[in-house]
């Protein structure tokens, strides 16, 4: 078992790599400058869609200000790195034309490498459900962990990994509009057991549909209920309004947060409950109420 698994889960990447002393003289602590051209990004970065619009502001920024964060690496051979974390940064560097780059340099094997690189993506800037599905399925696969593991290694919910998970089953025309983003995760999960996701898919996108109206169209395609006809005409199910509402809110807030979400309503107030199983979880929810830096 990795070492990020026993201390710091859920708690962000600062109290899983520790405060690195600036201008440290050894090669595997502190922060130190190193050549950009020297490092190779990580092979197994979940983040397969790196948006350019986002990658030539954050230059437009190091160009002014620097490189105010440093990336994590790991060393591979002699003046040769690895990107662990800061893939970003590392473009931007690139295309700010910057030589050199602030490093923390770590050693850590592959299992941790592939942990730190999921966490970053996911507490800093969120992953398309899609690559953190298939981060999670990595991780499964070539390191034995657990979906009780993940979960708590993200401090989010056992449902959510599982949730995700499933993702991966959709046809690969649904996983494409859900990586473009053209549809969300409470879309694709909606329709991910009806017997033609990809249709269901294309009809979300042209008419734009929101997550509970397509709950709604699976439910209706689903062998034994109302037909096409009852969807084009526009006549409600019984189920798709009231309790309907308020279940598919849950669903959609449970996605977003991977916490297990409750929402009781009375006339036009009500109460919404977060349930935690752990209390990396609860300090992952007092972070993001308050604003503070994950």
């Amino acid at each position: 078992m990795s070492e990020l698994r026993t201390r710091g889960l859920g708690r962000g990447l600062s109290a899983l790599l520790g405060d690195a002393p600036v201008e440290a003289e050894t090669p595997s602590g502190g922060v130190r400058e190193i050549d950009v051209a020297a490092i190779r990004p990580n092979p197994h970065q979940p983040r397969r869609i790196f948006v350019e619009e986002a990658i030539a502001e954050l230059a437009d920024s190091i160009r002014a200000r620097g490189v105010l964060q440093p990336i994590l690496v790991r060393e591979t051979g002699a003046g040769a790195y690895e990107l662990v974390a800061g893939e970003r940064r590392w473009r931007a560097a690139q295309r700010a034309q910057l030589n050199r780059i602030p490093a923390i340099i770590r050693s850590f094997d592959n299992a941790a490498v592939a942990e730190i690189a999921l966490i970053e993506n996911i507490q800093r800037e969120d992953l398309n459900a899609l690559e953190e599905a298939d981060a999670y399925a990595q991780l499964i696969s070539t390191y034995g962990h657990s979906q009780d593991d993940l979960a708590r290694l993200i401090g989010k919910s056992r449902s959510h990994v599982a949730n995700l998970l499933r993702l991966r089953d959709l046809p690969e025309p649904v996983r494409q509009a859900l990586l473009r983003g053209d549809i969300n995760m409470g879309h694709a999960r909606a329709i991910a057991a009806a017997p033609d996701p990809e249709a269901l898919a294309r009809e979300i996108v042209n008419q734009g549909l929101s997550v509970r109206q397509a709950e709604a169209l699976a439910r209706r395609e689903r062998p034994g209920a109302a037909g096409i006809s009852e969807r084009r005409s526009g006549r409600a199910s019984p189920d798709s309004t009231g309790n309907a509402d308020i279940a598919a809110l849950e669903r959609q807030l449970g996605d977003l947060l991977g916490l297990k979400v409750r929402v009781a309503t009375s006339g036009s107030a009500g109460t919404v409950t977060l349930h935690f199983t752990a209390l990396d979880q609860l300090d992952l929810i007092c972070q993001r109420l308050s604003g503070e830096p994950i």
